[in-house]
């Protein structure tokens, strides 16, 4: 081989750099490499080389939490693009105080304001997936294995949770003090060390997740649900190790008592989303083994019925008004005034209580009901699953940073925009057509923004979202020492 030309090996496979001397050739090779990497990390396009096409059996779930995201997404930007006015009849019911909008229809609402429904959707999926390996194991009556899942799994969660939380929001913090750009949920700091140790303080009381105060992360008031996804999967490991030893009709009983506990003596309407997700998870497998309890199997003949049923209730308690947590501001929207007396005096905000039998219900139907199972199985969904958790962690941003000049320049001007951002109001005024939700002023700027949060959401799940889920797998595997799974105490 002549001395001026060098083969390597790459990921991507063999190389030839000819070059007027070695130095140079590996010099340029290295270069190629580092803008291939750059390349692939700064993507728009999904990465899909090497993953098989077939789908696995709860690949519902990954849509159905995309599509979550999704209605999250249109939810705050309608939100945050209208008039106060407009945001009160978005999230009322139709004809509330006599104005009657497409958008508020019942079922048609969820697409414009199902960011609530969304959320507890979110919840018991997770109830579901977190469940899904304690409850195999606890059916199996492998009770060595299952203190093994249950230790790597709490080991894991806190760091899988926090990682792209701590990271976006840190890279948000000096991103916009770097470049003085204005955002509303932010008060600038005197210089980059007092904003950063304001982002600190912040963080660090708002992922301890026992502190006896609410906290609000400013940097992305959104993921205030971090804190109670965390607590909730602690809810979900608990409970399946104290469950662990009962009866099958013993275990299921207790999940039921529980969410009653949850949802009806105390506030705790979160945590009973989850443990849905745990007793959904638990009757599925049973039922994929025929170990249903008779009362399960006696209804049988009536599963299609009970699950369109349970489909289209969801839908329709999935769009509970919710611009008061009061329930006699409940009871003044049509078509919910009986519906109010159901709710439990336990609870304190009313939506969530109605949420919680929307959701449920939703995602027990869901793998039953054909079309709709297989709505969740599209490209579309699938991609969104994917991506969910990173399209949450950065949609607030693109918000509150090119959402909030689009909007004003559009035509969608708030008093706050005038005094902070009077450069950008009505540069580019766009009529308000169209019905409420779906004007040109508000459709325009999406052409820039939803790819730009899709763009965005891919680069911060191939940084941050899937390393969360690898290294704190290699941390367990590293700390620990035992080399067979630890039993559970007798």
């Amino acid at each position: 081989m002549p001395s001026d030309v060098i083969e390597l090996e790459s990921r991507q496979g063999k190389h030839q750099y000819a070059s007027s001397g070695p130095l140079s050739a590996v010099i340029s090779m290295l270069a190629s490499l580092r803008v291939n990497k750059i390349w692939r990390l700064l993507s728009p396009w999904p990465r899909t080389h090497g993953q098989s096409d077939k789908l696995r059996p709860t690949a519902y779930l990954d849509g159905l939490r995309g599509f979550a995201a999704f209605l999250v997404y249109i939810h705050h930007h309608q939100l945050w693009a209208h008039v106060p006015d407009q945001r009160l009849f978005f999230e009322s019911a139709f004809c509330y105080d006599g104005y009657c909008y497409f958008a508020a229809l019942p079922f048609v609402r969820i697409l414009f304001h199902g960011g609530h429904f969304a959320v507890a959707t979110f919840f018991v999926i997770s109830g579901y997936v977190l469940s899904m390996k304690p409850m195999s194991l606890i059916q199996s009556g492998d009770q060595a294995k299952l203190a093994d899942n249950l230790g790597s799994a709490l080991f894991r969660r806190w760091l899988r949770l926090y990682i792209p939380l701590i990271t976006t929001t840190f890279i948000f913090m000096v991103f916009t003090y770097v470049f003085n750009i204005w955002v509303l949920p932010l008060k600038r700091a005197s210089s980059l060390g007092a904003e950063i140790w304001g982002w600190y303080c912040e963080v660090k009381n708002f992922t301890f997740i026992f502190h006896t105060r609410a906290e609000i992360l400013s940097y992305n008031f959104h993921l205030w649900s971090i804190p109670v996804e965390m607590k909730g999967s602690i809810v979900v490991y608990t409970a399946a190790l104290a469950f662990a030893r009962c009866t099958r009709n013993a275990r299921l009983w207790l999940q039921i008592g529980l969410m009653g506990y949850f949802m009806f003596i105390v506030d705790g309407w979160y945590c009973a989303l989850f443990v849905a997700g745990m007793f959904i998870s638990d009757v599925e497998q049973l039922a994929s083994k025929n170990e249903l309890p008779a009362f399960f199997e006696r209804l049988r003949p009536y599963k299609m019925i009970i699950m369109y049923h349970c489909f289209f209730i969801a839908m329709w308690l999935g769009g509970i008004p919710a611009h008061s947590a009061d329930v006699k501001e409940l009871r003044k929207n049509p078509g919910w005034y009986y519906l109010s007396f159901l709710k439990s005096q336990s609870i304190y905000d009313v939506k969530w209580f109605f949420l919680f039998f929307a959701a449920v219900m939703l995602v027990a139907a869901i793998p039953h009901i054909g079309w709709v199972k297989r709505f969740f199985e599209t490209r579309f969904c699938q991609h969104m699953g994917r991506i969910s958790f990173a399209f949450y962690l950065v949609h607030g941003p693109v918000i509150w940073t090119v959402g909030d000049r689009l909007y004003a320049a559009v035509g969608w001007w708030e008093e706050h925009r005038v005094k902070n951002l009077p450069q950008w109001v009505n540069i580019w005024e766009l009529p308000k057509t169209g019905p409420m939700g779906m004007e040109l002023s508000f459709l325009v700027p999406q052409i820039i923004l939803l790819p730009l949060t899709l763009w965005l959401a891919e680069i911060v799940t191939r940084m941050f979202d899937e390393p969360s889920v690898r290294f704190p797998q290699w941390l367990y595997k590293s700390t620990t020492t035992a080399t067979k799974p630890t039993k559970l105490p007798e």
